[in-house]
């Protein structure tokens, strides 16, 4: 399974899972609608959240110049850990699971809820972890105790 791994970018995953959860929704019919404003108000308040996180994680990356491309891990030139990379390790997955979240309550299927966790599996085994490796290479001891500082996800 290694050859999966860095292959495809985080933003095709994110659309592959989101298609799943609007094909999911569409051949498992099952009600879920948030009540009144909420219907709307919570996936908004998520998209925004994953726009923030999104935007201040590639300004941090831009900031210390160093590179943004997911699947090429090992040109990266700096360990970037202020910003939101104080609260989270990957914030650039987490605005991509904000949105995926926001898209599956839109969806107001309870079927399509399931993209997200396999969204996070999928993201843990085949891009995290390696970029992982690759941190700890490069990094070394400043990785591990940033890793034990700061969690994965949030």
């Amino acid at each position: 399974m290694q050859e999966l791994e860095l292959r495809l970018p985080p933003v095709v995953v994110v659309l592959l899972h989101g298609l799943a959860a609007w094909w999911l929704a569409q051949c498992a019919f099952m009600p879920m609608a948030l009540a009144g404003a909420g219907a709307l108000a919570v996936p908004l308040v998520l998209v925004f959240l994953g726009l923030v996180f999104g935007v201040m994680a590639v300004l941090g990356f831009r900031r210390q110049r160093t590179t943004v491309n997911p699947t090429r891990p090992g040109d990266a030139s700096t360990l970037v850990t202020a910003g939101v990379y104080r609260f989270s390790r990957n914030p650039m997955y987490l605005a991509l699971l904000l949105w995926l979240c926001a898209w599956s309550l839109m969806l107001a299927d309870g079927l399509a809820l399931a993209a997200v966790p396999l969204f996070v599996l999928y993201m843990n085994r085949f891009q995290i972890r390696p970029e992982e490796r690759v941190m700890t290479e490069l990094f070394g001891d400043a990785y591990r105790q940033y890793c034990q500082r700061v969690r994965r996800w949030l």
